[in-house]
């Protein structure tokens, strides 16, 4: 079983949250789908000025994914 941080619980009940609004037609994550993307969004975001156009597209998308947009 997976350990939760805390953090990153109260990141997935948001993301939960904004999924019955905004994610209708996307599938849902499972905990340990989020914590894994959430922590790649993470690493990027705290990259700032030094991502490349490959990491600000992934980034793109995480944000997406993680309905953080």
């Amino acid at each position: 079983m997976m350990k939760h941080d805390a953090n990153v619980h109260k990141r997935f009940l948001d993301y939960r949250e904004r999924h019955v609004y905004f994610g209708r037609n996307m599938r849902m994550l499972d905990y340990a789908e989020f914590a894994k993307l959430d922590e790649e969004h993470r690493a990027l975001e705290k990259m700032g000025d030094d991502r490349d156009d490959d990491d600000e597209a992934r980034l793109r998308v995480l944000t997406i994914a993680l309905l953080m947009d």
